[in-house]
């Protein structure tokens, strides 16, 4: 796409990302019959993964006993067929095929995860409107309207966080809310690089900007949940005297505890993570479980499809059940 036709193509022309952009297959709209389909934890690969490096794929992942699953099941079948072969839903039954649902860290059903390129970029939990799911659907695989020119945006708006251009980087997110002020990447992206810049003032500003139904999105529950935890950090004093407080003792678990949150605030993932796991496994009923509830909200401000988050996970699920 050109930048005369693009108008965010000034400020990302150096960001050369490709954007895959939902088109439907060559030969028209899939058949129903093709765009549903259960899976199994042999067939995820065929299914999901190499299925998905062809168009987006989404995973519902459900049991049998599971009630708000059947409310969904109707409602994303009907909103999957309707999109025309944009995406595909693939099912996973968690009672019979666990392990998929486990490596992604999933705890909650119903859990409907978006696949693109191989890789986990998105997801939902709970049974959700009809109008939200239709909007999730749009966000993964495109709509017309200038969707596909704010998706080059927004991915070259990544292209240039990544490379450490942040100004860049907020002048396109700032050009995708003119447009689509409702935009939840934007609005989560922007907010959580001011928040890293230390301005929270501003961060929450830009979150309250978020429609009241999109509000419980996984982008913007992370940011919130990053604020909430630094916040808590803030008021946990000096990490280097509660590194001498462990040299001492290391059975000191409210000193670890604090130590992990101010790692956390200072990006160290691993080592927070590690630190409440200790915890865990010397002493699951310190502070009520106190450890692993605190994993399970950094979990919830670093995403579900973060590798910290996933690798915590598994080391967590083999001290709860070894």
């Amino acid at each position: 796409m050109s930048n005369e036709s693009n108008p965010f193509g000034g400020m990302s022309s150096q960001y050369a990302t490709n954007v895959q952009f939902g088109a439907a297959p060559a030969n028209g709209a899939a058949p129903a019959a093709d765009l549903i389909k259960d899976t199994t934890t042999a067939a995820f690969s065929a299914d999901v993964i190499q299925e998905s490096r062809k168009q987006p794929v989404l995973v519902d992942f459900w049991a049998p006993w599971c009630g708000p699953c059947k409310q969904l099941t109707p409602v994303i079948e009907r909103v999957v067929q309707a999109a025309g072969g944009r995406v595909k839903l693939v099912k996973m039954n968690i009672d019979d095929h666990p392990a998929i649902a486990g490596q992604l860290g999933i705890q909650s059903i119903p859990a409907v995860i978006a696949f693109k390129n191989g890789q986990p970029v998105d997801g939902f939990m709970g049974a959700v409107p009809e109008s939200q799911i239709r909007d999730f659907i749009d966000k993964i695989a495109g709509k017309d309207g200038g969707q596909p020119q704010i998706a080059e945006a927004l991915a070259a708006a990544t292209e240039a966080r990544e490379a450490g251009d942040l100004q860049t980087a907020v002048q396109i997110y700032d050009a995708v809310l003119e447009q689509v002020p409702d935009n939840i990447d934007a609005i989560a992206a922007l907010a959580d690089i001011l928040f890293e810049a230390g301005d929270v003032e501003g961060a929450n500003e830009v979150l309250a900007r978020a429609p009241e139904d999109k509000k419980a999105v996984a982008a913007l529950v992370s940011v919130r949940a990053k604020i909430a935890l630094a916040e808590e950090a803030a008021a946990l004093g000096d990490s280097a005297e509660l590194e001498r407080k462990l040299a001492q003792n290391p059975g000191d678990h409210q000193a670890r505890f604090d130590l992990a949150m101010i790692q956390n605030a200072k990006g160290q993932r691993t080592e927070a993570a590690d630190n409440l796991l200790a915890i865990v496994k010397a002493d699951r009923t310190w502070n009520d479980d106190g450890a692993r509830a605190q994993l399970l909200k950094l979990f919830e401000a670093w995403g579900f499809t973060d590798e910290v988050t996933l690798a915590t996970r598994r080391k967590l699920s083999s001290l709860l059940f070894s």
